[in-house]
This record gives C-alpha cells, structure tokens and sequence, in this order.
C-alpha cells in the first residue's frame, strides 16, 4: 500500500541529511524523486549515490535556489508535474535573540517560511486539477517549544505549520492532502562533533547521545536522536494512499521531546 509508483515527488535541500533519507524512501515506494540543491555538482553527485545504493535510475537533478523564483521556476521546470512536495530546505543558528538583526529575521522568513509558500503555491492548482497530491513541510519541535537561542528559527517553523494548515484548507473536498512533519532533535552531519563538545569524548557514540539527551534534552522520551530515515518513514506514509485522511495536520516525529499530547 506505500507504492508511489508512477508519481513524481520533489524533495527540496535533498543532497544530504534528512531530504536524502526522504528522496530514498520515496524512491524505494516507487516514485520518481527529483534531488535539488543549489549546486549543480552536489547534486549530481548526490543523484550518482542515491542511484547507487538503490540500484535505480528513478532520481533526476533539479538544481536551483528555490529561495528565489527564477530558481524555482527553473526547478519546477525540470521536474514537470509534481505528485509530492516536501518542502525539507530550512537553516537554523544560534543567535542571542537581541543579536538578531532585521535582515537575519527576513533571512529565516524567507528560506523557511517563503520558499515554501511560493513552491507550494506553484505546485497546488495542479495537484487540484488531478484530484490527487500530497504537500509536506518539514517542521521542528522548536516551533511548538522556542529554543531562547535561537528564536528566529523558531518563529519560522512556528510560521510553517500555520501555512501547512492553511494551503490544507485550500485543497478541502480534494484527494490532496497538506501536512507538516515535526521533527525532533535528529542526527544529522555535525550533531556528533556538537555532543562530544558537551559530554565525554571518550563515550562510544550510543552512550554519547543517551548521556547528551539525559543531560541537556531531558524531555525526551526516546533518549536517543533520531535517525534521518525514521523522519523519512513518516514523510512516505503521509505521500501514500495510506494517509488519504490525514490533511492539515501537524504529525510529530519527536521522540516525545514536546511535553504535550497534541502539537
């Protein structure tokens, strides 16, 4: 029932991280996956791996900034009609929050929240047309619990399921479904050298992130981080028929790191 086959998805910031592990999963459910990033050469490269391991030929590159609308127009135009959106592109930073200038605020806007929008916006009316079509963006337990180092960020993916929720009541009474997924702390590049600044570097690395989530992420049910294709689980569930009803809904892969029963 995960078969996406004869759809095409479109998984932007996809070379690496969570949108590899999204653009693999969708792939190994059928789909045809478009891999963006805005480097030509890490995409490509990006799209030789992904082949690789999956031994298809299912991937195509779709280089572009799809922050601006000339990256993204040339995007889409390489993809064509696209069945799944996940809008995974995001930044995020440290930043004491009266150190936060006006321009790093429009920056967060911009990269989170208005490519998002825009991508989702181009992308809809078809989706309509054919009466099938999944949206998801990639949100954050930092948009339900607002890390005070990094407010900016929080603000934006805060931002994002209220879009998520809104574009959802545009496609009502349509086989198109909007969703947010909010992800918990995830092990991704660089998480491991950030945990051995604050914990033993002399702990084996599953010792190291139970010590890390023990010591600085309490709330954590799962006492682990997560791995970037239990996040993709999730995103390939919600493009399936499966999750034909779920629409407009924010569904957490946090590892029960907010501390509430609903988002």
């Amino acid at each position: 029932m995960l078969d996406l086959t004869g759809r095409t998805a479109l998984v932007t910031g996809s070379t690496r991280g969570i949108g590899a592990a999204i653009a693999l999963g969708l792939a190994r459910a059928g789909a045809r996956v478009a891999i963006n990033g805005r480097s030509d050469d890490t995409v490509a490269a990006a799209v030789t791996k992904l082949s690789e391991d999956l031994s298809t030929d299912g991937f195509i590159a779709a280089p572009g900034d799809v922050t601006a609308k000339d990256g993204t127009r040339s995007v889409l135009a390489e993809v064509g009609a696209v069945d799944v959106l996940v809008n995974n592109l995001g930044i995020f930073g440290a930043r004491p929050a009266l150190e936060i200038d006006d321009d790093e605020w429009r920056r967060y806007f911009e990269v989170n929240v208005l490519a998002a929008a825009r991508l989702t916006r181009e992308v809809l009316p078809g989706m309509i047309g054919r009466d099938w079509g999944r949206v998801l963006n990639i949100a954050s337990d930092s948009a339900l619990a607002i890390p005070a180092e990094m407010i900016h960020y929080g603000m934006s993916k805060t931002a994002l399921l209220a879009v998520s929720r809104g574009f959802a009541k545009e496609a009502a009474g349509t086989g198109v479904t909007v969703n947010s997924v909010i992800a918990g702390p995830t092990h991704t590049s660089g998480v491991e050298d950030f945990v051995y600044q604050l914990v033993d570097p002399k702990l084996p690395w599953d010792e190291a992130q139970r010590e890390f989530m023990r010591t600085h992420r309490p709330l954590s049910l799962l006492q682990r981080f997560i791995e970037p294709e239990e996040i993709a689980n999730m995103v390939v569930y919600l493009s399936s028929p499966l999750a034909s009803a779920t629409t407009g809904a924010a569904v957490r892969v946090d590892g029960g790191y907010v501390d509430s029963i609903v988002p």
